[in-house]
């Protein structure tokens, strides 16, 4: 048995400069992916790259702040074409004047008339922030339920316009202390407001989005590069293969220059990390692919097997059976072929059945007999009243076996010569064995066209194929897929002695 592919050496580009170019395009291919995924996931999770915060668990307030990576949102948002929105840029710029004025103010004072004002229109602002929405063009308006929630939950209010309306109230700010009011907003409200942002639209009315100029310039023009290094490879190997022929051969690659369904350059990516000797994903692929080999296999052949079985039980159960029996003769099976199948191989097979294996049965053949001719002479050669002797019984008995020996040794004499005449090529012989077939078909159709045995022998061989079908296909459930993977497990494995020990490292 071979080796298994995992174990052996993976073909490589015979040059050095050759390796290192393949190793260099699979390294940087798979930098391209990431940069696809990071691409297809940043607007989704724009949140996230904006505050740096992860939450392992949705329903409860467990924050790990992940400040070691940096804020990469003023360069990505303008290839995304993101910028802050109006309405909520506007509500934390106010908020930052309304900050630095109440940090001014001294504790327990009074509030001026400017700063009184500063408040109504943080509370106006808000307001007017609950009642437009402007998370909606973004898809996050669950971002200003979380804000509703949060303003009523620390006023204790049923609306989320009277709480915000309360907590910037002259009155209680001037009795609070600004220090824990400013800690809430600047955690828990203004996080989620900066989070919003508005995204242009390109001419054909899409996002706008100019990931696929970096993708061109940086990617794509190394990997048409590299594709077409392998066509001219592909085509110096094999002279005689055209250019669109060797671009098909590399269809592995075409989604490397596709600018729409870039999650397909997985496919590729892979491949040349594999071809690549940089990664080793063979036994991977192995385990997973006999896994679905083995269960298509089963499922395979259980419908051949039922579909071969209904098949014969069809052909039996046809009123012109014994048409079909007779369709058996040489003259309708055997056309235009110089060799008949059916009588050479009686012509084999009698000769070893009656010269090699019929001698070898005679002690079989002359205890059956002898029994026989025992019971048949029981009435005949001694009376029913001198039975209760023995001795005229052990008579009887030796006679029968004598009779039976010398029997058995005249037709096995017979079959051997027979055998041994019918083995030596002969055409009449051919000719009268060719006969005798005929007639036993012809015979045998005939027999069960008069007779009942056509329906009877029909009933029993579709219980016998149904009784088959029954058993068999459930031991092939019954064993499972699990057998069948361990078997070929072991095969692959194992291999031969010689090819095992002539390798070294074994």
């Amino acid at each position: 048995m071979a080796r298994p592919r995992w174990h052996q050496a993976i073909p490589r580009p015979g040059n050095r400069l050759g390796r290192n170019w393949d190793r260099f395009v699979a390294i940087w291919a798979t930098v391209n992916l990431v940069w696809v995924g990071f691409d297809l996931t940043y607007v989704p999770l724009r949140t996230f790259w904006l505050q740096r915060n992860l939450y392992p668990i949705p329903s409860v307030p467990l924050v790990l702040p992940l400040r070691a990576i940096p804020d990469i949102t003023p360069w990505v948002d303008p290839i995304k074409g993101i910028e802050p929105h109006r309405e909520t840029e506007a509500y934390n710029r106010a908020f930052e004047q309304l900050d630095a004025a109440l940090q001014q103010q001294i504790p327990g004072q009074p509030l001026p008339a400017s700063l009184t004002l500063l408040l109504q229109r943080q509370v106006q602002l808000t307001g007017q922030m609950i009642e437009a929405n402007p998370f909606e063009a973004t898809g996050a308006s669950g971002t200003l339920e979380k804000i509703k929630n949060r303003l009523r939950q620390r006023a204790n209010r049923d609306s989320a316009r009277l709480a915000a309306a309360e907590l910037l109230d002259p009155e209680r700010l001037s009795r609070l202390p600004w220090a824990g009011e400013r800690r809430f907003w600047n955690e828990k409200v203004l996080p989620l407001v900066a989070t919003n942002y508005w995204r242009s639209i390109d001419d054909n009315g899409r996002p706008t989005d100019h990931f696929w100029r970096y993708d061109l310039l940086l990617f794509q023009s190394v990997f048409a590069v590299d594709i077409l290094l392998r066509v001219i490879r592909l085509r110096r190997r094999l002279p005689g293969l055209g250019w669109g022929q060797a671009l098909l051969l590399r269809w592995i690659d075409l989604p490397l220059l596709l600018p729409f369904w870039r999650w397909l350059r997985l496919a590729p990516v892979v491949q040349r990390l594999q071809s690549s000797g940089l990664i080793n994903l063979e036994p991977l692929r192995a385990v997973i692919s006999r896994a679905v080999v083995a269960l298509l296999a089963v499922e395979l052949f259980e419908v051949l097997a039922l579909q071969l079985i209904d098949g014969m039980q069809g052909v039996i159960r046809s009123q012109r059976w014994p048409n079909r029996i007779r369709a058996m003769r040489s003259h309708q099976t055997v056309i235009h072929r110089e060799e008949r199948e059916l009588v050479e191989l009686v012509r084999i097979w009698a000769p070893l059945l009656l010269v090699q294996v019929a001698p070898r049965l005679a002690p079989e053949l002359q205890g059956v007999l002898g029994h026989a001719l025992q019971q048949s002479l029981q009435n005949t050669m001694v009376p029913p009243p001198l039975r209760q002797l023995q001795p005229l019984l052990q008579v009887e008995k030796g006679f029968s076996r004598q009779l039976a020996a010398g029997v058995v040794d005249s037709l096995i004499d017979l079959t051997r010569t027979t055998g041994e005449r019918l083995g030596r090529r002969d055409d009449q012989q051919l000719e009268l064995l060719q006969r005798f077939i005929d007639r036993f078909w012809e015979e045998l159709a005939a027999a069960l066209e008069n007779g009942p045995a056509l329906e009877r022998s029909q009933q029993l061989l579709c219980a016998f194929l149904e009784d088959f079908k029954g058993t068999y296909v459930s031991q092939i459930n019954r064993s499972g897929i699990e057998g069948l993977i361990a078997q070929l497990d072991q095969l692959m494995v194992m291999g031969p002695g010689p090819e095992r020990s002539s390798t070294p490292g074994d």
